[in-house]
């Protein structure tokens, strides 16, 4: 991801490449937010079946709540997006999928968001870069600059918003990811999954996928390798046949 270069600050939108699912597609519109890898790992990881209520926190163009609305077929989900342009392609990546009758998308800051309802499962993407780091556009440096949701308020908000046997999925790179899991236990969370993936065999973590929950639990702790011998693995296979055209 490149860093902001302050000749040309004032690009602030993009065209974001389209992309199409086996059952739903995603129109990028000018979100600056084209879909990733993370996003698609982090929808067909999470433990989202036996969820009725889902929040996904920071939706973007609706990738994680469309997943979740396929693979768990009586959920209801709720998104909630700042942006402006994330949300109107959101907006009309709901408006076109099967599932838009189970769909609920809020234009609204999270951290002051106050729903009559607490969730089942929260699912995230959430921001990563700490500080100084900036990407070359502006709704992708917000999606990724954590000025705009602190990890400490985004996780006393999670708190707030998740029932008391709920889960909360999150994806981060591997160092933001374990400080990020250290400040949840240090505010009383309890880390139940823990996943490490890495692009091929040889190479070193370079994200984890992990679960939380408010009530203790031993941690399931396992790997995630994506390639093994120039291909996909049948972990990575396994995990995300259900989304992808070609798999």
């Amino acid at each position: 991801m490149k860093l902001m270069d302050k000749r040309n600050s004032d690009k602030k939108t993009a065209i974001t490449k389209d992309f199409n699912f086996k059952q739903f597609s995603i129109y990028g519109g000018m979100s600056g937010m084209p879909v990733s890898t993370d996003g698609i790992l982090l929808g067909a990881w999470s433990t989202i079946e036996k969820s009725e209520n889902i929040l996904d926190i920071g939706t973007g163009t609706g990738l994680l709540s469309l997943m979740c609305a396929q693979r768990n077929q009586q959920a209801k989900i709720t998104a909630i997006e700042l942006d402006d342009h994330a949300y109107e392609a959101a907006t009309h990546n709901f408006s076109h999928s099967p599932w838009q009758e189970r769909l609920c998308l809020k234009h609204q800051n999270i951290l002051t968001w106050q729903p009559e309802v607490t969730f089942d499962h929260i699912i995230c993407n959430p921001p990563y870069f700490n500080h100084g780091e900036q990407a070359r556009l502006q709704q992708r440096a917000a999606a990724r600059h954590t000025d705009t949701l602190p990890h400490d308020k985004l996780l006393l908000k999670a708190w707030g918003l998740l029932s008391v046997e709920g889960r909360a999925s999150f994806i981060l790179p591997k160092m933001e990811g374990d400080q990020f899991i250290q400040l949840a236990t240090s505010q009383g969370w309890s880390l139940t999954r823990y996943c490490e993936v890495k692009t091929s065999t040889r190479k070193p973590v370079s994200r984890l996928l992990f679960e939380l929950s408010k009530k203790p639990s031993e941690t399931l702790i396992n790997e995630l390798v994506i390639h093994t011998k120039e291909q996909y693995s049948d972990d990575f296979i396994s995990l995300t046949h259900d989304f992808y055209l070609k798999m």
